[in-house]
């Protein structure tokens, strides 16, 4: 089974990375973190080496467990929903984990632009952590 997930650093996408890392043991799975950066070349470095160092320590932390695990930064310059959905194509993804943000009452109506993309546009299932 591979479970990927959408990783930006957040205290979010570190919870998703966890009860990713509990599916992967689950079921003899394996994790892929993938951190989409839009912008493409335009992207300052130390950006991108930030966004790098934060996916290799989630990686190593989920190796640390036990759990079989890859990591993939994509500045491939499309817009992170559009982006996941794609990765989670070519990776061929079992399930996708997404943290989202907590939102007041009338913010719980709708997700985020880039989680909502995911949710209506991935071929597998989503799951959303908070």
């Amino acid at each position: 089974m591979n479970i990927l997930v959408a990783f930006d650093g957040t205290r979010e996408a570190r919870e998703a990375a966890r009860l990713a890392a509990r599916h992967a043991k689950a079921m003899q799975g394996r994790v892929i973190l993938a951190h989409s950066m839009v912008g493409g070349p335009e992207i300052p470095r130390q950006d991108f080496e930030r966004a790098e160092k934060e996916l290799k320590l989630a990686e190593l932390a989920l190796k640390e467990e036990g759990v079989d695990c890859e990591s993939l930064l994509s500045v491939r310059g499309l817009e992170p929903g559009e982006d996941i959905v794609e990765i989670a194509r070519e990776k061929k993804a079992d399930e996708i984990v997404i943290g989202i943000e907590r939102r007041s009452k009338v913010g719980k109506l709708l997700f985020g632009s880039t989680a909502q993309y995911i949710i209506l546009n991935a071929a597998c299932p989503v799951v959303t952590v908070r």
